[in-house]
């Protein structure tokens, strides 16, 4: 019995308590680590709409500044390597966007990223205008 005793405490590894505790700090962890990952993407998601809108309003006052004219595109969606007839402009993986109500002196364009949750809104004549939350993510709007 003496030497069976011996032998335990001889042997090397953590207990199973220890190992719980390990396990439930991990756990705790996570928890907090987890939730702040979702809102990150959900920015960046965001933030590669409001670039793309950007993108297209450079590119139809480039358009305009040649063409005295701005251009209408009902809808795109990225990745693509070009935006209607606006020469540089390419949106970004899942990045919806549309040029409407264009006229010779003003246009309305909007982008949304399937994954973010607001829409950009803007105009030749206002810049970035607007910004809608509560899109839901996964979906588009238009």
């Amino acid at each position: 019995m003496l030497n069976k005793l011996n032998k335990m405490k001889s042997q090397k590894g953590f207990t199973l308590i220890e190992l719980m505790i390990v396990v439930a700090i991990i756990g705790i962890l996570a928890a907090i680590a987890i939730p702040q990952f979702a809102s990150y993407r959900e920015r960046a998601f965001n933030s590669a709409a409001e670039s793309d809108l950007r993108n297209i309003m450079n590119g139809e006052e480039a358009y305009f500044a040649d063409n005295e004219d701005y251009v209408n595109v009902t809808a795109a969606t990225g990745p693509a390597n070009s935006f209607g007839s606006l020469t540089g402009v390419k949106l970004s993986k899942n990045v919806k966007a549309r040029v409407i109500n264009k006229s010779t002196s003003d246009y309305t364009a909007n982008t949304e990223h399937k994954s973010g949750t607001k829409i950009y809104t803007g105009q030749a004549s206002a810049g970035i205008t607007s910004t809608t939350s509560g899109k839901t993510a996964g979906s588009y709007s238009y």
